[in-house]
């Protein structure tokens, strides 16, 4: 398939998906036209038969290309990746794109203490006054250390030039910075500078429902 074949995204009906973001920003990165639509997580519209048998494992987001459809965020821009390789979404040394790859996974895997109590209505509708739990600040602190690790000093982004996992980890440490949790401030400048990017730029301007 080639890039005149239509690509159809699918992502959450609030926007808030962190992973949906991450497709959406990777297909505007790499300026291919796309549709989008929305299904309703709260009312479990991802469960119908017909969503759940295309996409697999009847989450968001969900890209469609041509007659093939794909789920989970990751294995998204990875085939995005191959098929449209310029521009870019992961670096090029084998060594950084395993890095990048084992940082995609462990933000999707890990902290879900975190995840829990700074969910991302922090950060696209309101900050949450709660004080995180023990098990939340120990998972705060894991990845405020490894962020600290991988973002090489006075670096923008972490491999020298921009990638999707830069808007990955500046997401995951949105949910600290826009609440007003505390953090170091080269990580804070890091993850508000990842958020001015236009591909980010466009995901924040669509339009929310109010929450109810």
């Amino acid at each position: 398939m080639t890039c005149t074949t239509k690509l159809h995204l699918t992502v959450d009906a609030q926007y808030c998906s962190p992973y949906a973001m991450s497709v959406y920003v990777a297909l505007q990165e790499k300026q291919l036209p796309f549709t989008l639509s929305t299904l309703d997580l709260n009312s479990g519209a991802n469960h119908a038969p017909a969503y759940a048998l295309s996409s697999l494992t009847a989450r968001v987001p969900a890209l469609q290309h041509g007659d093939f459809v794909l789920s989970e965020s990751s294995a998204i821009t990875e085939y995005l990746e191959e098929l449209f390789p310029d521009p870019a979404l992961y670096p090029q040394s084998a060594q950084d794109r395993a890095r990048a790859r084992q940082i995609q996974a462990w933000l999707r895997s890990d902290l879900l203490p975190l995840r829990e109590e700074r969910d991302t209505l922090v950060v696209f509708y309101r900050p949450i006054a709660r004080p995180l739990s023990d098990a939340a600040q120990r998972a705060a602190h894991k990845l405020l250390r490894v962020a600290e690790q991988i973002l090489p000093p006075g670096s923008d982004c972490l491999f020298g030039e921009w990638s999707i996992v830069d808007v990955d980890l500046a997401l995951m440490l949105n949910r600290l910075r826009l609440n007003g949790d505390p953090m170091p401030q080269r990580l804070a400048d890091y993850a508000a500078l990842q958020w001015q990017r236009p591909s980010v730029q466009a995901w924040l301007g669509l339009s929310r429902p109010a929450l109810s």
